[in-house]
């Protein structure tokens, strides 16, 4: 049988070795097939250096001389189709090294695996699931992302709610609750922290053993799709955190998986990754190209994902990143931009974000324009400087006001996500709402104006779990989010409140339509150090365009002047200092006329109350009178 599977494969196999198979799923692993009338289990796998492999199981009671795999010497392929093989079947490889030792190795294509602690493989259909979401995947091919409101929520599933019995949630439960919870508050994606399988929750997901392999923690594969398809259904797009960076160093997973530095370089110095304690991939190697690109290609052929959020682009652009000695991965380099190159040739429309914080240029420009050819890229310095800024003591801000202003400087050369992620509430660098100075009532007054000033400034939106409603402790992925918070009335109107601004957001295209050109921003005062106020301009098309003003003080200003672009009305369509979000209501800007006074370099301006602590969009209504 190895004869005719060559001859059938002789392509795919070819392509695989290439570095150019991108459907390599298809060829490796466990699939079930008919040979020669009767069906059963074909097992494929590439280690070239071992002397022999067996498989074992619970179907020979783990002793696998009668299941010797066939060798393909020139491809380093090895094959075996065990007859009447049934699904959710255990296995693994064992793999006999050149130096005569037996190392027991999870399938690095399987689809399906146990449940931690347990490593073994299992057998499993990843075909046949009957999808719903036509509508969903027809009107997402459509997009313009660059001018489409994007407010992501991103998910730890582990512990972002437990079950009565204290449990993790399965697919099916959070296909009914996480769904609802994400469409009520106004989210337009969901971002899912990494669910191939891991063996170490603590690791949140970042150190995978089965990058095929959807966890087992909360279901089976195909209750994944369900959940996935419930999104759809419900408008909701789906980003998975994806690392083609590293690899866990467990025994089962791929590190030194022939007994060779198979997926790893052959030096210690390059492949060890000390910060995370993994094991980092080789770019250089063909095999490792299809084998990371046939991955993410994998979650959209087969879930129907919108995109990847790849995880440390910087640590794979810069060897030793974070040393002194650190220089360009070239081999990185160009994996990243073929990666990108064949995931958008296939899917125009997918969401490629880049999670890079070096300095890296043109990271979302198109490969033909130099560039590695994501399509987003988290804004870690605008991230940085604004999480610096609003731990600072009032009286503080004043002096360091260009943390606020600074990052527009950049803020269009890249396609930017503004992200509020799970790493800047864990490691002792508090909440975000334990991060804002103050009393209790200023603490929650803070955040409300930092998420109005968010949602405002240019790039999308991204905000972890929890931030919603204003949870005081840090995130444990040992425990869910703190729900009985929404039962305080400060939690709750936090929560109404960046559920109408997720609303509000999704409504008014003065803050997505223009979201990627210096078009659609404009500064009126950048430079009110004294007060630590800010305001600009966010512009649609024609006249549209809202007044932003954020106050970063607990300081209030009557009959404040503000130069603005056009004559005529102004309608107050949102504060953060309103009383139903926990606010003092201190202003009263429902409607308001220009006035013939020059202000920051405009014939006309406005005059409004700004609350403490509070940020407003002002939107214009046009020359219309009132009835007042």
């Amino acid at each position: 049988m190895l004869s005719t599977f060559i001859k059938e494969k002789e392509l795919d196999i070819y392509l695989y070795n290439s570095g150019k198979n991108f459907k390599s799923y298809e060829l490796f692993g466990s699939h079930f097939v008919e040979r020669s009338g009767v069906r059963g289990s074909e097992f494929v796998l590439w280690a070239p250096n071992a002397k022999k492999v067996e498989i074992v199981g619970d179907f020979n009671k783990w002793i696998g001389e009668n299941h010797q795999m066939i060798f393909h010497e020139s491809t380093g392929i090895w094959y075996l189709f065990i007859p009447n093989f049934n699904e959710y079947e255990l296995y693994k490889y064992s793999i006999y090294t050149s130096t005569n030792q037996v190392i027991l190795k999870s399938d690095p294509f399987a689809f399906f695996s146990e449940i931690k602690p347990n490593t073994a493989s299992i057998t499993y259909e990843i075909d046949g699931y009957k999808w719903n979401d036509k509508k969903w995947l027809s009107r997402n091919r459509k997009k313009n992302h660059y001018k489409e409101p994007m407010n992501i929520y991103e998910v730890n599933l582990n512990s972002w709610k437990f079950s009565d019995d204290n449990n993790y949630l399965s697919y099916i439960e959070l296909a009914k609750d996480l769904v609802s919870y994400v469409k009520n508050n106004g989210y337009t994606h969901v971002e899912i922290m990494p669910v191939m399988e891991h063996p170490f929750d603590g690791s949140w997901g970042y150190q995978v053993t089965g990058y095929y392999s959807i966890t087992s923690r909360y279901g089976r594969p195909k209750e994944f799709m369900y959940l996935i398809d419930e999104f759809h259904k419900n408008n909701i797009g789906v980003i998975l955190d994806w690392v083609p960076c590293h690899f866990c160093n467990d025994e089962h997973g791929i590190r030194m998986f022939d007994g060779t530095k198979l997926y790893e370089h052959v030096d210690k110095n390059i492949s060890d990754n000390e910060i995370w304690g993994t094991t980092n991939f080789d770019y250089a190697k063909n095999q490792v190209k299809s084998f990371l690109i046939s991955n993410a290609m994998f979650f959209f052929d087969k879930f129907h994902i919108d995109g990847l959020r790849v995880d440390a682009v910087a640590f794979m652009l810069y060897q030793g990143y974070t040393t002194e000695k650190s220089e360009v991965n070239i081999n990185a380099v160009e994996f990243l931009k073929l990666m990108n190159s064949e995931i958008f040739s296939k899917y125009p429309s997918a969401l490629m974000i880049a999670e890079e914080s070096s300095a890296w240029p043109n990271v979302t420009k198109p490969i033909h324009d130099g560039g590695l050819g994501f399509n987003f890229k988290w804004n870690m310095g605008w991230m940085n400087d604004m999480l610096k800024y609003i731990e600072m003591d009032f009286d503080m801000r004043k002096n360091n006001h260009k943390a606020i202003t600074f990052s527009i400087m950049y803020a269009f050369t890249e396609n930017f996500i503004l992200p509020l992620s799970h790493d800047e509430v864990v490691h002792g660098k508090k909440s975000l709402l334990d991060k804002m100075p103050g009393d209790y009532w200023q603490k929650f007054a803070g955040l409300r104006m930092f998420y109005g000033y968010m949602y405002a400034y240019p790039g999308k939106k991204l905000l972890f779990m929890g931030g919603e409603i204003g949870q005081f402790i840090e995130w444990n992925y040992e425990r869910e989010i703190d729900w009985f918070l929404k039962e305080h009335e400060m939690h709750s109107k936090i929560n109404l409140f960046v559920s109408e601004l997720n609303s509000l957001y999704k409504k008014e295209k003065s803050f997505s339509i223009n979201d990627d050109t210096y078009k659609g921003f404009e500064w009126i005062d950048y430079s009110n150090n004294e007060q630590s106020i800010v305001s600009f301009i966010r512009k649609g098309n024609k006249d549209n365009h809202i007044i932003v003003i954020s106050n970063f003080t607990p300081k209030v200003y009557k009959k404040f002047e503000l130069g603005v672009p056009t004559l005529g009305m102004y309608e107050e369509i949102m504060n953060s200092d309103y009383s139903k979000y926990g606010g003092s209501n201190f202003s009263e800007n429902q409607n308001i006329r220009t006035i013939i006074k020059s202000n920051h370099g405009r014939n006309q301006s406005i005059i409004i109350d700004v609350a403490p602590l509070s940020t407003m969009y002002l939107k214009y209504k046009g020359r219309k009178k009132t009835n007042d």
